[in-house]
């Protein structure tokens, strides 16, 4: 196990060292090749800890996330580009080749949220939304009939882009509404929604993702939902990794690890109706007190919304045990 461990590493290193020397990231057929690569090399289940990884390889994965997200960046670009020049271009939404991805993906989503909500939301706001806001398309589309989706991003094209894809649709464009804005610049406007989507390529790094996570908690309704996406095992190369003690302010509700090609893990998770006390331990060490939670994690429920119990592995997340 520990040798098949450094292979993967190494692999990932490697191919690390070869999309890092390219001049561009943008579609071609050399950076689909290497990009195609990585996915597969990380794809298969593997009980490696990121975490435990060197200095080295963890700076290496800091990187490769940050290089895959603008991979993706581009990616996305490139195909609603291509998808806004058609008269209807949800009829050709097929053509992006992750579109399958995302189906698979709307439909976990959709089932897990079921599990926990008791009505159909009203008002769902994506975090991260981009030039193909998918996530949003597929939900509004295929399982939530009636919702209307706020799709925030940072980028103005990105959203002009996106609105053009839904616009010649006389329904969805009513139930898609675009927003301009750094989520940390939108407060009170956040208590407005049931259930949030952070998407997972918002915060690339751990403290810009705990930044946003933290003023969602203070600003979303106590009582709603918030949905994000992690990564695990050698998954967590491509992806930043969202724990349940980053989730300060929510009961993490579940989290779900799909082993198919459905990359993203999945995290669910609800506001507290109110602040919850934590005990108190007082450290004295010469510089005032250190105040500690008792617990990092709270206890998640497991279930599995898919027919497939192959394609998914259950997490359940342990009390910490007292020292």
């Amino acid at each position: 196990m520990v040798c098949q461990e450094e292979q993967l590493v190494k692999k990932v290193c490697e191919l690390y060292e070869q999309i890092s020397s390219l001049e561009s990231l943008k579609p071609s057929k050399n950076v689909d090749m290497l990009f195609t690569q990585l996915v597969l090399t990380c794809m298969p289940h593997s009980p490696i800890d990121v975490t435990k990884l060197n200095k080295n390889v963890q700076e290496i994965r800091s990187k490769l996330i940050r290089l895959c997200g603008i991979a993706e960046g581009h990616l996305e670009n490139h195909y609603s580009t291509i998808l806004g020049s058609y008269e209807n271009p949800l009829h050709h939404l097929h053509i992006f080749p992750y579109y399958n991805n995302y189906l698979k993906l709307g439909l976990l989503e959709f089932n897990i949220l079921s599990q926990h909500i008791t009505n159909v939301p009203n008002k769902i706001a994506f975090v991260g939304s981009g030039p193909l806001p998918l996530t949003s398309i597929v939900l509004a589309s295929n399982h939530l009939l009636s919702t209307i989706f706020h799709n925030y991003d940072i980028d103005s094209t990105a959203n002009l882009n996106a609105q053009n894809l839904v616009i010649n649709d006389p329904e969805l464009s009513n139930r898609m509404v675009f927003h301009t804005n750094d989520i940390l610049d939108v407060s009170n406007e956040l208590q407005e929604f049931e259930v949030v989507y952070l998407a997972a390529l918002v915060g690339m790094d751990k403290e810009s993702k705990n930044r946003v996570i933290d003023h969602l908690a203070k600003f979303m309704a106590p009582g709603s939902f918030l949905m994000l996406r992690s990564a695990h095992g050698a998954r967590a190369f491509l992806y930043p990794v969202v724990e349940p003690c980053d989730l300060k302010g929510f009961e993490v509700l579940s989290m779900f690890h799909p082993t198919d090609e459905v990359i993203n893990s999945v995290v669910i998770a609800r506001k507290y109706p109110m602040p919850i006390p934590m005990p108190n331990i007082s450290l004295d060490q010469g510089h005032g007190s250190v105040i500690l939670p008792i617990k990092c994690a709270e206890m998640i429920q497991v279930f599995n919304p898919l027919i497939n119990h192959e394609n998914i592995i259950e997490e359940l997340i342990v009390e910490e045990k007292h020292s």
